[in-house]
Order: C-alpha cells, then structure tokens, then sequence
C-alpha cells in the first residue's frame, strides 16, 4: 500500500482553528440536528470557513455512517454520514476527521456540515443583554444559563 503524504500547515496553505462565540443551529428537514455554542471555525487556505460542531452537540441518532471516505494532507482520514431525512440532498451531508493529524488535532470529536447538502447552518451571535430582573431566560437560549 502507498503511503499516504502528510503536509503541515505553513504560509502557502495556512490553516487556523479558533472557538466560535455564536451559537450554532442545522437543521435539516425540519429537524434540528445539532445545537452549540461550543463550535470550532476551521479557516483553511482560500477555502470557506467550516464550523465543527462538537459530537455531543449532535443528534447522532439523526445520522447514518457511510462507506464514502476521502484523504487530506493537511488533516489525515475524513469519514463520512448521511441525514436520511433530508433525502438524496443528504447523502454524505456530514463529514468527521477521527483521528486528525496533530495540527489540526483540536478537531478531533467534531463534525462539520456541507451547507449545500443542509437546510440551514444557522449562526446566532452572542448578544450583550443582560438578564431580566425575573430571571426569566432570553429567548434562543437552550438551556436557560446566559454564560
């Protein structure tokens, strides 16, 4: 078998990982599939910005594996899994490194959406407001804690 090429990071092809403060909604027919606040932005290259969602913020009962798999030099093995209720649209609509190379290892654990195989990726920035005076949790907040 081939080895496979591995190739870090530089000025010719940079890629940075920073937390993501917004909160971050996909939904795909109808259906909320993952809900966070927790998402990495992954900028490589010239290529868009990705959110990897953390695992545990996904309704993975909501996925089915697949045997599609690809390679990248810069991030290692890449797995595949399809939303079976968006239909055709959703074949292979979720992609995961499982064991990312290690300068991109903050991904490991994590997913990441092709928008156009979604309904929505839908980002919700932090807002500056404060609590009520009641107590009462603003509205978008999935678990009724502001921090």
């Amino acid at each position: 078998m081939k080895e496979k090429l591995i190739k870090v990071p530089g000025p010719n092809h940079p890629i940075s990982i920073e937390r993501n403060p917004a909160r971050i909604v996909v939904s795909v027919a109808g259906r909320l599939i993952a809900d966070t606040r927790n998402a990495l932005t992954l900028r490589e290259a010239d290529y868009p910005p990705v959110q990897y969602i953390p695992r545990e913020d996904v309704d993975l009962s909501q996925l089915k594996r697949t045997d599609h798999a690809t390679y990248c030099p810069y991030k290692g093995d890449c797995n595949y899994y399809s939303v079976p209720a968006g239909g055709k649209k959703s074949i292979n609509a979720v992609w995961t490194y499982e064991n990312p190379y290690p300068a991109v290892g903050q991904i490991k654990g994590h997913v990441a959406f092709y928008p156009d195989r979604v309904d929505e990726i839908a980002e919700q920035l932090p807002t500056t407001r404060e609590p009520s005076a009641s107590g009462v949790s603003m509205p978008g907040d999935k678990f009724g804690d502001l921090t």
